[in-house]
């Protein structure tokens, strides 16, 4: 995989995020504060405004450009976590133009240990990691298979959306959510969906 197209998967993430603000919004205000949506569009909206200025040495200092910009621009819990998970996805590519599968999947579990580092959550507490894990799992899995890119993109994307679906009887154990309790059963965890329509996004447009 290309720099360019390691651009074009963030940007896509980027602009499905600002386009999903609503949706997102609402889905976390069934059990949240309902700030989900709203933190996720104004952070990656400061990410488009500085797309052209971004250092493009390798795709690792890129991805670090956007970790510090998802950092200290979006607010709440999410800047933190979104921030985290691009740094580490960053230091693995370090200095790299291209980016192998091996890579890809290094990068998604650096993501995931560097979210469940900073949020202190795991599998199984009804966050984006009870998606994201799931679809690192499928995407290392196609590739062993010799699936080709856009398959693997698929496959993942139809993994996040079960994993995603499967939070609605969990309990929250960790957010905001996690204030409501036993409430929270019964509702999809807004990032895990989230993960689901990125997915869904990428391998649209892969």
């Amino acid at each position: 995989m290309s720099q360019q197209r390691v651009e074009q998967v963030v940007r896509t993430v980027a602009e499905t995020c600002v386009e999903n603000e609503q949706y997102f919004g609402e889905l976390d205000s069934v059990v949240g504060d309902g700030d989900f949506g709203f933190s996720l569009a104004r952070g990656f909206e400061n990410v488009l405004a500085g797309w052209d200025d971004y250092d493009r040495a390798d795709a690792g200092t890129f991805l670090q450009k956007i970790a510090v910009t998802m950092s200290g621009r979006i607010g709440g819990t999410s800047g933190p976590i979104w921030g985290t998970a691009f740094l580490r996805a960053a230091g693995v590519v370090k200095g790299k133009q291209e980016v192998t599968g091996d890579d890809v999947v290094a990068m998604l579990r650096a993501a995931v240990e560097g979210i469940k580092a900073r949020g202190g959550a795991d599998l199984g507490e009804k966050t984006l990691l009870d998606a994201l894990v799931p679809l690192t799992d499928t995407v290392e899995q196609q590739l062993a298979a010799g699936a080709a890119p856009a398959e693997v993109a698929k496959a993942a994307a139809a993994t996040a959306r079960a994993a995603a679906e499967a939070t609605r009887p969990m309990q929250a154990r960790r957010g905001r959510a996690s204030y409501t309790g036993e409430r929270s059963i019964g509702s999809l965890d807004p990032g895990a969906v989230a993960v689901a329509v990125l997915a869904e996004r990428v391998a649209a447009t892969w």
